[in-house]
């Protein structure tokens, strides 16, 4: 007897590839028929819906009246569904969005019957450290998967572990998801098929039933399967058919001894496709945008909001984690695919904001109107900078903002805003259409103060906040058209707007709190200002500083930075530009590529001399080739002048230098990276993302038919020895020239989804579409991240906690109560105090019994303990799952002291 046979009909669904979503969902409808149907004609039929309720969702929009014969098939275990809402690229977006999209589809699944609990993850490009603990955190305590998995494993499973020590059994595809589809093709020759590749792959399956997927991508099995696999089936090989749940908990052994850690980037079994980590630079940055708006949002609405704006929420959260798609958000679509997912990025930051603002205007209507609110989205205080637009001061006289407490800090001018908006001469007979501008009291996105009316003159004064009382457009109409009549002929109209000025201000804000402040004039002479509460930023013609990192410019436009240790990082920002040949999935470089890395031209100009923040900008004009010549094989000897900007920046207190590059894209198929030098060489880095900091070496394992280039991804930080790189949005590195140098990802300029003869990949990846607008061409190219020296790596450099203070901006609106009153005291929201613990999520959730409470989760994102005391406005805390449900009674607290273990993520819900 040999082994049985298993196998699972399924299909796999991108929801946006090659295609739009509308056309894919066209044929999903017609595939979902289809197994409606023949799984209500044949009892023995099984089917499992891909791991995602997308395609479920999407396929009841078009066919409402089918929910309930969908529902009918999950309940009777035939029709497995979720347990995720899509099937995600798991590094290009948060750890937190991870576990949306895993509670938003378990909730998805449950309302029809109930989610298969298995973490089917097939087609994603290589799988994130934390995993195993997302799902045993949520209850799930297996998983299947195909790409990434080391060559260490022999078998069909393996234990996979997390940081943390959290294990899920996973079930190995070492095929991929459709290894049993070329045993189907005659379909009379299945037993002899499946008994050759049952041969062949017989040190996999031990006694194990052999797992035949039957299934790929967007389309239905053919209904005639269970009657071909009845007839196959003897006495000899027993064929059954299954859902993937099925297979996995009632057909094979739970006791598996290879275990495997952390991250599942190999290349041995399969392509993972590296190159998605760095194409459409956009849509990498508008998920990092949209992922933080909606984290600002919920904060700020749980702590400071009268109102759930829940149904907003969820609206913009289910466009983002339907935008982190393996083929979404990676960019390997086309262009008219990869608009659609900038697109819904887009709205759902737009939904985010709106719930963020409407939250802030509460607190900001106890605020006067000359003066500002502040929100710190982090739960510790912190010292920020704000850029508030004030009256210019006048001559002699100095501008402080002055806090609630009386407390004064001076502040920093950085523009002045012309105050003549117009000077215009007309006749006396016009003057009526000049009020026509007026809306109320609104001219010119200002609101009128006041007004001088004289034989021949019209001035109006405009103000963002007016002070001189009300004012009356009808009294304005009358008294202009009696003064125009007594007064014909040319007449002079003028408006003008108050002095104002953009000022930087330094405010010390509590955690997750509020605090307000109003800039004033100040007659005092600036030697008895009030002091800096921080170091100031000073500037030179070649440098910044600020006492805890300086930066000098060399002579070729690089950056020579020192920080707090007096480590230096000589070179930083060298650009090197070279041709790239691949396409959406892979870069290659040309057989006979240019690098050009030194510029033709530099100059630097100083921007701001601080005290508050000093800046100066380098700018760098390179000669890049205009593309490729027409083998592909060599870079045109055309060239295009490209001026690329540095800003160099510099802030009081803070311990990193802020750099923002930007450029016009004018030049096709290349990749430009940006450098940083290392003070000696090393053999290995480090990356933060999705709740950990995963270490990496020099190199790849390969195997497969991919060449393992060691490019990995990294979403907060990326550290090799003495370098710390904080980054606003997910991206590429690599470890370059024997580990002397990190290299950073700018920009990687293709042409086509995928070619058929890529040098560093044996097949091709999709069919060869044309992406021009993967090109970027004539597309501002633009990155910023801060640069932390530190010999002892991103533990010693603090890097966990100043990523989050350089990517989460505090938030600022103008207070709307009555001008001149007092400004309220400073309030303190979720205070979170503990040695590199990450708070990823901090929002208003309601339990089954309707209780209110305010969730957090936490991260210990290192590989020891870490102390945590969690303090606010609460009696009761209770520790959930990452599905919220409760894992702990409620505890009477109002002070909550625990300790998480190395890499735990703890969610709890305070009361």
């Amino acid at each position: 007897m040999h082994n049985p046979a298993v196998f699972v009909p399924h299909f796999h669904w991108d929801r946006e590839w090659y295609e739009p979503f509308q056309v894919f969902r066209h044929r999903l409808v017609a595939a979902l028929d289809t197994v409606l149907e023949t799984a209500e004609a044949n009892p023995d039929f099984r089917f499992t819906v891909d791991g995602q309720m997308a395609a479920i969702e999407d396929y009841l929009e078009m066919r409402p009246e089918n929910r309930d014969r969908v529902a009918a098939l999950v309940g009777e275990g035939r029709l497995a569904i979720g347990p995720w809402l899509i099937l995600l690229d798991e590094f290009l977006c948060s750890g937190e969005t991870i576990v949306r999209n895993l509670q938003m589809g378990w909730e998805a699944a449950r309302a029809l019957g109930g989610a298969m609990p298995i973490g089917y993850l097939p087609d994603m490009f290589g799988h994130v450290a934390q995993m195993p603990q997302i799902l045993a955190r949520a209850g799930i305590e297996h998983a299947a998967l195909w790409r990434g998995v080391p060559g260490s494993v022999g078998g069909h499973a393996f234990r996979w572990r997390a940081p943390d020590g959290s294990e899920v059994r996973t079930e190995f595809l070492f095929d991929g998801y459709d290894n049993g589809l070329d045993v189907l093709l005659v379909p009379d020759q299945i037993g002899r098929a499946l008994g050759e590749y049952a041969e062949m792959t017989a040190e996999r399956w031990g006694s194990d039933p052999v797992l035949a997927m039957a299934g790929t991508d967007h389309n239905a099995p053919d209904p005639h399967l269970a009657s071909w696999l009845r007839q196959a089936s003897d006495e000899r090989r027993a064929i059954t058919m299954a859902t993937l749940d099925e297979y996995i908990r009632g057909h094979v052994r739970d006791e598996v001894t290879a275990v495997v850690t952390g991250e599942l980037r190999s290349h041995v079994r399969g392509n993972i496709l590296p190159g998605v980590l760095s194409v459409r630079l956009g849509l990498k940055q508008r998920m990092a945008l949209a992922e933080r708006t909606i984290d600002h949002a919920e904060r700020v609405n749980a702590l400071w909001s009268r109102r759930d704006d829940g149904p907003f929420l969820a609206l913009a959260w289910h466009k983002i984690i339907e935008s982190t798609a393996h083929d979404s958000v990676v960019g390997s679509g086309t262009d008219e695919t990869c608009d659609q997912v900038d697109a819904r990025l887009a709205e759902a930051a737009q939904a985010a904001r709106a719930v963020r603002d409407a939250a802030l205007a509460e607190p900001a209507a106890l605020v006067p109107g000359d003066g500002y609110l502040v929100a710190n989205p982090l739960p510790s205080a912190r010292d920020a900078l704000v850029e508030v637009d004030v009256v210019a001061p006048m001559e002699g006289t100095t501008l402080v903002a002055t806090a609630a407490d009386g407390s004064a800090q001076p502040v920093q001018l950085v523009s002045q805003a012309p105050t003549v908006l117009s000077d215009e001469r007309m006749d006396a007979s016009q003057l009526e259409r000049v009020l026509r501008r007026i809306h109320r009291r609104e001219l010119f996105g200002l609101l009128i103060d006041h007004y001088e009316l004289t034989p021949g003159s019209l001035v109006f004064h405009l103000a963002e906040v007016p002070t001189s009382g009300p004012f009356d457009l009808l009294i304005l109409r009358r008294e202009v058209a009696e003064a125009a009549a007594a007064h014909p002929g040319e007449w002079q109209v003028r408006t003008l707007a108050q002095a104002r000025a953009t000022a930087l201000v330094p405010v010390r804000v509590p955690a997750s709190g509020l605090t307000g402040f109003r800039v004033e004039a100040s007659d005092r002479p600036a030697a008895a200002a009030p002091a800096l509460r921080l170091a100031p930023a000073a500037a030179t013609t070649d440098g910044l500083a600020n006492g805890l990192v300086s930066v000098a410019v060399a002579a070729d436009g690089t950056l020579d930075v020192t920080g707090s240790d007096g480590t230096v990082l000589r070179g930083v920002g060298r650009l090197v530009d070279g041709g790239d040949r691949g396409d959406s999935y892979n870069y290659a470089p040309p057989a006979r590529d240019v690098l050009v890395s030194e510029p033709t031209r530099v100059t630097v100009d100083l921007l701001e001399k601080g005290p508050l923040r000093s800046r100066l900008r380098v700018t760098r004009v390179y000669e890049w080739p205009a593309a490729l010549c027409a083998d592909r094989d060599l870079r045109d000897d055309r060239t295009v002048p490209t001026p690329v900007d540095m800003l160099v920046e510099v802030r009081a207190g803070e311990p990193f230098v802020r750099i923002s590059t930007s450029f016009l894209n004018q030049s096709a198929d290349h990749r430009l990276r940006f450098h940083v030098p290392l003070p000696e060489p090393v053999t290995g880095s480090a990356s933060a993302g999705q709740f950990a900091v995963t270490e990496r070496g020099l190199t790849a394992e390969g195997g497969w038919g991919e060449y393992p280039l060691p490019t990995f991804p990294a979403s907060s930080f990326v550290s090799a020895g003495a370098a710390n790189v904080l980054l606003d949005h997910s991206s590429e590195y690599e470890l370059v020239d024997d580990g002397s140098a990190l290299a950073i990802t700018l920009l990687r300029a293709i042409g086509s989804i995928s070619v058929n003869i890529h040098p560093l990949r044996d097949e091709p990846a999709a069919s060869e579409i044309p992406a021009p607008g993967a090109q970027d061409l004539g597309m501002r190219i633009e990155n910023r991240f801060a640069v932390v020296p530190c010999a002892s790596g991103w533990r010693g450099g603090n890097a966990v906690a100043l990523a989050e203070e350089f990517r989460n901006d505090v938030l600022v609106v103008r207070g709307t109560a009555p001008v001149g009153g007092r400004l309220p005291a400073d309030a303190t929201g979720v205070r979170v105090e503990g040695e590199d613990v990450f708070v990823s999520s901090v929002r208003r959730v309601t339990d089954a019994d309707g209780r209110a409470g305010t969730e957090v989760r936490m991260v210990a994102m290192r590989d020891t303990a870490a102390s945590v005391r969690v303090t606010g406005s609460f009696t009761e805390v209770t520790t959930v799952d990452l599905l919220g449900r409760p894992l702990s009674a409620d505890e009477a607290l109002d002070d909550l002291t625990c300790e998480l273990g190395p890499w735990e993520i703890r969610t709890v819900v305070l009361r």
